[in-house]
């Protein structure tokens, strides 16, 4: 029961709500704490997210052949030249002799009802495929050889008309794969007939043909020289060096010349986006970890890793990575440094100039530091042991210690606000008994002034 000022005067819930305030600030502070930690967290686990995705291109970044990159050419549009990581500047002259074909096989034409019964597939290599179609029709067999494992595509084409006008029907048959491997024969019969020698060859009928024949590509290096070279594929792609294919699509007796250089602007790119990712993230803890002091009678405003030892040991680990010398020989002799204020930077140029002299060296200086902040990025970030994990685990444990605080507040403020509504609820009544009591005496001793007189 409420009885705000009923007798007293007094601004009883004013009273009550001011008390509570002053009773509740340690739980505003431990709710403040709770707000802070939060931020603290957000940014711990972004950073975290950054850290996991460094660790995933410090790993290729550190590979023997992170920075290979490749400008491939070719004199004719008829090759294709693809240069793969571990490729090195090639330059050379082939002739296209043949392109690889898929064979390919047309039957006889034949009538609607002609296609039933056992066909077997037989290649050149491998098992016989046995086929039963489920109709008599050659669009049945082309079904069922489609969906065999056979290896070979079926199409059904018209063949005109018998001399009654009934539609005739040939079947085309291709090899799923170019080159000599891919020959196949169509016979009528079981694969045990194909053996005895006893089934029919269908692409030997009189009315059929072999449409193309199944062929390797065919290509010759150095032509003309004592050290003349012939490569053979199954397919149009022919490896002609380490890590350099090239693909033909038209056979020629002209040389074509085909070239591979490496790509210094690309190399160049390449580890300079990684040098600018790592330094960005330095001056994200930078900027995180400042303090900005203010004036006389102002606030001092710390930032969310200011005072954090864990992401500071990071901060200086990440940097060591990057700055220390590998067997001797400085980051900075290929244009990666730290300045005295602690700011990474990439010169593009000195980084050029050290791959044109020796690429080797650049490349495994560049790994060499790359492997490091692997390991670094690692140790902080791993899902599992990772410092900078342990402490987000630490952080959030303590989140869920405070608001177990908080709740314990929440009922004690409750039984603080009850017993001072009971203490100035009774306040009131004890003041209204007082009031009743003083008017009684006051019309007790009135009456006897009046009998007196």
């Amino acid at each position: 029961m409420k009885l705000d000022g009923l007798v007293s005067g007094l601004k009883t819930e004013e009273l009550i709500k001011a008390l509570m305030d002053v009773s509740a600030i340690p739980k505003t502070l431990i709710t403040n704490k709770i707000t802070d930690r939060n931020t603290v967290i957000s940014n711990l686990q972004s950073l975290n997210t950054s850290l996991q995705d460094l660790v995933t291109k410090a790993k290729t970044a550190a590979s023997a052949t992170s920075l290979a990159s490749f400008t491939a050419t070719s004199s004719s549009d008829t090759v294709t030249v693809t240069a793969g990581s571990t490729a090195m500047a090639f330059s050379t002259s082939v002739v296209i002799d043949a392109v690889a074909t898929a064979h390919s096989v047309v039957t006889a034409a034949a009538g609607s009802t002609a296609w039933g019964g056992t066909f077997t597939v037989a290649g050149v290599d491998g098992d016989p495929v046995e086929i039963t179609p489920s109709g008599t029709g050659a669009q049945d067999l082309a079904n069922a050889i489609n969906n065999s494992k056979a290896g070979v595509t079926a199409t059904v084409v018209p063949a005109g008309s018998d001399a009654d006008g009934k539609p005739l029907s040939r079947i085309q048959l291709t090899s799923n794969e170019t080159g000599e491997a891919g020959e196949f024969t169509l016979h009528r019969g079981t694969a045990a007939d194909v053996a005895a020698g006893t089934s029919t060859d269908l692409g030997a009928q009189p009315g059929a043909a072999v449409v193309a024949q199944g062929a390797d590509a065919r290509i010759r290096l150095f032509a003309g020289t004592a050290a003349e070279q012939t490569l053979t594929s199954a397919s149009n792609t022919i490896s002609v060096g380490q890590g350099i294919d090239i693909t033909v699509t038209k056979a020629g007796a002209d040389p074509v010349t085909v070239s591979v250089a490496r790509d210094a602007k690309k190399q160049t790119a390449t580890a300079e986006a990684f040098v600018k990712e790592i330094a960005s993230l330095l001056t994200r803890i930078d900027n995180g970890s400042k303090a900005t002091v203010g004036a006389v009678g102002e606030t001092t405003t710390l930032g969310v890793f200011t005072g954090d030892s864990t992401v500071r040991t990071l901060r200086g680990a990440l940097a060591n990575a990057v700055q220390h010398p590998v067997d001797g020989v400085s980051p900075s002799t290929i244009g990666i440094s730290i300045s005295d204020k602690g700011v990474l930077t990439f010169d593009a140029e000195k980084f050029a100039a050290a791959l044109a002299e020796d690429p080797e060296s650049t490349q495994e200086l560049f790994s060499a530091v790359s492997s490091r902040l692997e390991a670094v990025t690692t140790q902080y970030s791993d899902k599992y042991e990772g410092l900078l994990t342990t402490r987000i685990t630490g952080q959030e444990e303590e989140v869920k210690t405070l608001k177990v605080q908080v709740e314990r507040w929440d009922v004690r403020l409750e039984q603080r606000r009850a017993t001072l509504e009971r203490t100035y609820a009774q306040l009131e009544v004890q003041l209204s008994k007082l009031e009743s009591q003083s008017s009684w005496l006051t019309s007790q001793l009135a009456g006897l002034s009046t009998k007196e007189s």
